[in-house]
């Protein structure tokens, strides 16, 4: 009698395999070798060890030479993803509610995992400027309601009335909003400018 196509894994491979699984449930798409490292704390050769293990096992199956080549055979039958309803909603603006009844278009069912704390809302995104960071036009991105950011935040803001999706870049007393795509400059916010920062970039789900 033959080997079946899939092998019991160890704790550690299923540690990893949930957390691909997680990943992919919460941003649409797989994590890169060196995300896993940063997640577990680990050398890019242990998380390499831990995938070619979980491959020869039959779980994940791995695509040429690509950074997100990874794909979920299978997933272990007690891992369905806990997933919790988050508005989609149709604009967001400075001083008016996000969550208001007329601005809400529908749901997105986002990992729990993602959404743990806090209050959150999904916004499709518009443009290109920020394709470096995976987000495309036409995406989902999921958004953690807040109006502090840190240095580096991907967030949703208000800049003169006019909303924007942009990595927050804070040196020193400068303030930038920094898009990722070529040929795009950073906007400089100045001292008279009117900023509002209204979340923080959680996730996305491409379109």
């Amino acid at each position: 009698m033959g080997r079946s196509k899939t092998e019991k894994i160890t704790p550690l491979q299923r540690e990893t395999l949930e957390e691909i699984c997680r990943y992919i449930d919460a941003k649409g798409y797989p994590p890169t070798v060196k995300e896993l490292s940063v997640i577990f704390g680990v050398s890019h050769s242990s998380v390499h060890e831990r995938i070619n293990q979980l491959v020869r096992k039959g779980y994940l199956k791995r695509e040429g030479r690509k950074a997100r080549g990874l794909t979920v055979v299978k997933r272990p039958k007690d891992m369905a993803a806990d997933l919790v309803a988050v508005a989609v909603v149709r604009t967001v603006a400075a001083g008016e509610p996000v969550l208001a009844e007329g601005n809400i278009v529908g749901e997105v069912l986002i990992d729990a995992v993602t959404v743990k704390s806090g209050e959150f809302f999904a916004l499709r995104a518009s443009g290109d400027s920020m394709t470096g960071a995976g987000i495309n036009d036409g995406d989902l991105i999921i958004v953690r309601r807040q109006q502090l950011a840190e240095n580096g935040n991907i967030v949703v803001a208000v800049l003169n009335g006019e909303t924007t999706v942009k990595r927050l870049r804070l040196e020193d007393k400068r303030i930038e909003l920094v898009p990722e795509s070529p040929g795009l400059a950073p906007v400089e916010v100045r001292p008279e400018d009117d900023l509002r920062i209204l979340g923080k970039v959680v996730g996305r789900k491409h379109k």
